[in-house]
């Protein structure tokens, strides 16, 4: 509960924002096309389609940056949509302002506040998320649990290594040749496993000679 009082406390002004500066412009938009031919119903068409398609520009955009998803050219086609819905939004509200600087600076507020709160909801869904643990993967165990208790790992003679750690070090090693294409060495495996050179030489020249 707690949990989903500070999420609404976040976004709650941000969406206030936005609901109050989106029915603003949407009334500019939708006196502008009624006085320009599109009467009745058309106008609150015209309206929700250059308020909606902002939104949608505006998602899709984020879509692409999360998705790493590259440009064909200079500008995306989301950014294009974007600035089209931005243009006709802004137009639209200087059209009903008074011909003075005030006019159209308080005019142009509503979209202007529009589309800072659609950026800040969109910048927050962009919030990077923790990349979950993959199953083919599981986490390392500690060195601890692999070495038998009763032996220190700097004691361990390579006749008698734990057949768990031997098998935690040649996933290693399997893994270190995979990724750099060559053999582990010694100190390589010791920083993994954080235990004594000795037993790391131990492994390796176990490994190398099964």
């Amino acid at each position: 509960m707690r949990r989903y009082a500070c999420r609404l406390l976040d976004t709650g002004p941000v969406l206030v924002l936005a609901v109050i500066a989106g029915a603003g412009s949407f009334t500019h938009i939708r006196d502008t096309a009624s006085q320009h031919g599109q009467t009745g119903w058309m106008s609150w068409a015209v309206a929700v389609c250059i308020d909606l398609t902002c939104v949608m520009a505006a998602r899709e955009r984020q879509h692409d940056k999360r998705h790493n998803r590259p440009r064909r050219g200079p500008v995306s086609w989301p950014v294009l949509v974007l600035t089209g819905g931005i243009v006709l939004s802004l137009a639209a509200n200087l059209a009903q302002a008074d011909p003075t600087a005030w006019g159209w600076i308080t005019a142009a507020t509503p979209a202007a506040a529009f589309l800072i709160a659609v950026s800040m909801l969109e910048r927050r869904a962009a919030r990077p998320r923790q990349p979950a643990t993959s199953p083919a993967s599981p986490a390392p165990t500690p060195t601890s649990e692999l070495v038998p208790h009763h032996t220190r790992p700097e004691d361990e003679p390579a006749n008698a290594l734990a057949p768990a750690l031997l098998a935690y070090a040649r996933r290693i090693a399997d893994d270190h040749h995979a990724r750099h294409g060559k053999p582990i060495t010694d100190d390589a495996l010791r920083a993994h496993l954080g235990v004594s050179s000795q037993l790391a030489a131990d492994l390796i020249h176990t490994l190398r000679t099964t």
